[in-house]
């Protein structure tokens, strides 16, 4: 959490620990390997919770409800620092909200035709071809065949199939969207001091998403206990897990943070059974397991090169 902590550990006023204090101490007690796990479970927690949000508003709006609650949190604790940006710098960082708010818009649907654990294994595929086509190494031809038998174990190729093509469609699209934010976060990084970067795309995508999330949601969006959940998945799904990732990344290398990533659709499919009682059969249970094996073989292949 020390993306957000202050630099004087105390509030002088009362004289007791501010908040981002005690918060960075209680994440330099847990290994970085911890805080990646953590926040792999609270981006997947964040997104089942959204998924039963389902029942009551529909997945653009939920969208608007996460991304919008994201945006306030970010904007209060790191606000946006424009001073001295260029237009091409601005440019980049619009952008970049633009390609979050697709990537969640497209994600969400996905989900709402697909088992969590499903949606996100084809959504890895777009990290996965960002990582491969990074690397030059022939072994990248058997994580790709790897990854593409895991697609092919989740078509829907007979009749009687549970998955949609739509669903993986929609999946397939925000692993495109999830690839060009990977790219897209290099420059950002760049060309933005700290976390300004981030709360500039969680604005802009806010922005963008507003009109049809208000639209779909209608005043249903106003309900306070929709609010209350829209502002856990909004915590859960962005602050909670980037704040955990910044802090696990200054601790350890940048290849082994990838390789426990590359567990977030298993964990994804765990969640789906057990928040969601999303029981997934064994053909579905192997694809799954081909994705996680191409992106580690991918992970550790990329590290080695």
């Amino acid at each position: 959490m020390s993306a957000f902590a202050l630099d004087d550990p105390f509030d002088r006023g009362s004289g007791l620990p501010r908040p981002g204090s005690v918060l960075r101490s209680a994440a330099d007690s847990i290994p970085p390997s911890g805080l990646v796990l953590l926040a792999i479970f609270s981006v997947q927690l964040g997104a089942g919770f959204a998924k039963e949000l389902f029942a009551a508003l529909p997945p653009s709006a939920v969208v608007f409800l996460r991304i919008a609650a994201g945006a306030l949190i970010m904007g209060a604790v790191a606000r946006p620092k424009l001073k001295g940006m260029s237009w091409r710098d601005l440019g980049v960082g619009l952008t970049f909200g633009v390609t979050l708010a697709l990537m969640n818009l497209s994600f969400y649907e996905a989900i709402a035709r697909l088992p969590l654990g499903i949606a996100v294994a084809i959504e890895f595929l777009g990290p996965l071809g960002v990582a491969v086509a990074a690397s030059r190494r022939r072994l990248d031809l058997v994580w790709i065949g790897l990854a593409a038998a895991g697609v092919a174990l989740l078509a829907p190729w007979g009749q009687s199939a549970s998955v949609s093509w739509a669903g993986i469609g929609f999946a397939l699209g925000a692993g495109v969207f999830w690839a060009a934010y990977i790219l897209l976060s290099a420059s950002v990084g760049r060309r933005f001091p700290g976390t300004t970067g981030l709360s500039v795309a969680m604005i802009v995508s806010a922005v963008v998403v507003a009109p049809v999330g208000i639209a779909s949601g209608g005043g249903d969006l106003l309900q306070p206990h929709l609010l209350l959940i829209g502002l856990g998945v909004g915590l859960l799904s962005s602050v909670i897990p980037y704040s955990l990732e910044l802090q696990a990344l200054r601790r350890m290398p940048k290849h082994v943070f990838g390789i426990l990533m590359s567990l977030e659709p298993a964990a994804a499919a765990l969640v789906g059974v057990l928040v969601l009682s999303e029981m997934l059969h064994a053909q579905q249970w192997a694809a799954i397991i081909c994705i996680v094996a191409a992106s580690l073989g991918t992970t550790r292949a990329t590290k080695k090169k």
